[in-house]
C-alpha cells in the first residue's frame, strides 16, 4: 500500500469515529491519560491543521501560534471535520512532488512525515471509539501497514516521550499495534470509570466521588491498626468524605499513578493537608480497588509509615 493511500485511509476511519462521537461526553476520560475526548480530537485537529502549511514548506517558527488552544469552538465535530478535509485535500496535491517539511526535530520528507501523520490519525481513532464507546476495529490491512513503517522507529518514539512503556504482546496484530503504542488494548468503562473517580477526589467533589461508587460499595480506612476501620454501603461510605474534606484543612488528594486489569484497579496517591500552624502534611497511600460496571465496589486503602 502506497503512503498516499495509507494516510487517505486512516484520516477516513479518523473523520468516521468523530462523527459517531457527536452527542457523546466530551470531558470524557480516554486511554490518553491526560486528555479527555475533546482534548483528543483538538490535538487530531491541530495536527490536520499544521499538515497544510507543513507540506507547503513553511516553518514551524513561520506558523507561530496560529494554531495554539482550543481549535473546536462550539462546533467540535464540524471543525475536526474540515480540518481533517483540508488536510486531505493537500497531501493528495503535495505528497507525489516529494520535498521535505520542517518539523521540530528537524527536516523531514513528506512521505515520513504523512507516514507519521496516518499512523497517528490510526491509533487515535482507536481511542476515540475507546472513550466514547465507538467501533473499536481497525481494518487489519492498515494496521499491519503501520506495524510495518513503526517497527523500526518504536524505540525513538518511546525514548522521546512520544508513546508511554510497551504493555506486553498477544499475537493479535491490532493488540500488539497498540501495545506498541502504549495502549491497553482492554481500555473500557472500568479505567474511564476509575479515571473519573480519581479526578472526583482530586477536586474533593464527594458528589461525583459518590457517582462512581455502586450503592453496596465497601471502603477499609487505613487507620487505626492493625485492620483499619470497615464502612459499608454508599450511605456510610459519603460520611467518611464528608468528615474528611469538612474537617481537614487544606485536603487534597493527588494522583501518583493509576491502572486496572480486568475487575481490579490499584491507585497510588498523595494526601496532603494543612496543619494548625499552617505547616504542610502529608502521607501516601494506595487503594486496592474492585470494580462493576464502571464503579468502584470496594476500596482498601494503605497507607505508607
Amino acid at each position: 500500500m502506497n503512503v498516499g493511500t495509507l494516510y487517505r485511509r486512516t484520516l477516513e476511519i479518523w473523520a468516521d469515529r468523530v462523527a459517531d462521537a457527536a452527542g457523546c461526553d466530551w470531558t470524557a476520560p480516554t486511554p490518553c491519560r491526560a486528555w479527555t475526548v475533546r482534548d483528543l480530537v483538538n490535538h487530531v485537529t491541530g495536527e490536520d491543521l499544521w499538515t497544510a502549511p507543513l507540506v507547503r514548506g513553511e516553518t514551524i517558527e513561520r506558523v507561530g501560534d496560529r494554531f495554539d488552544g482550543d481549535l473546536l469552538g462550539s462546533e467540535p465535530v464540524s471543525r475536526a471535520l474540515y480540518a481533517a478535509g483540508q488536510a486531505s485535500a493537500l497531501v493528495a496535491e503535495m505528497l507525489p512532488r516529494q520535498g521535505t517539511v520542517h518539523l521540530s526535530y528537524g527536516e523531514e520528507s513528506v512521505e515520513e512525515y504523512v507516514h507519521q501523520l496516518a499512523a497517528d490519525h490510526l491509533v487515535h481513532a482507536w481511542d476515540l471509539a475507546a472513550a466514547t464507546g465507538g467501533d473499536t476495529h481497525l481494518d487489519p490491512k492498515l494496521v499491519a501497514e503501520v506495524t510495518s513503517w513503526f517497527a523500526a522507529r518504536e524505540d525513538g518514539y518511546r525514548s522521546t516521550g512520544a508513546v508511554g512503556p510497551r504493555i506486553g504482546t498477544s499475537g493479535d496484530p491490532q493488540h500488539d499495534l497498540l501495545s506498541a503504542f502504549g495502549r491497553d488494548a482492554h481500555w473500557g468503562p472500568n479505567h474511564a470509570g476509575l479515571a473519573r473517580f480519581s479526578a472526583a477526589f482530586s477536586r474533593g467533589d464527594i458528589e461525583a466521588i459518590m457517582a462512581h461508587m455502586t450503592d453496596d460499595c465497601v471502603f477499609e480506612a487505613t487507620g487505626p491498626a492493625p485492620d483499619g476501620i470497615r464502612h459499608e454501603g454508599a450511605e456510610a461510605v459519603r460520611q467518611v468524605w464528608e468528615e474528611v474534606f469538612s474537617t481537614t484543612r487544606g485536603a487534597n488528594f493527588t494522583e501518583e499513578e493509576l491502572f486496572v486489569a480486568g475487575e481490579r484497579g490499584v491507585l497510588r496517591w498523595r494526601f496532603s493537608w494543612a496543619n494548625d500552624d499552617g505547616s504542610p502534611g502529608h502521607v501516601r497511600g494506595v487503594d486496592i480497588l474492585r470494580l462493576r460496571d464502571g464503579k468502584v465496589c470496594e476500596k482498601l486503602s494503605y497507607v505508607k509509615g
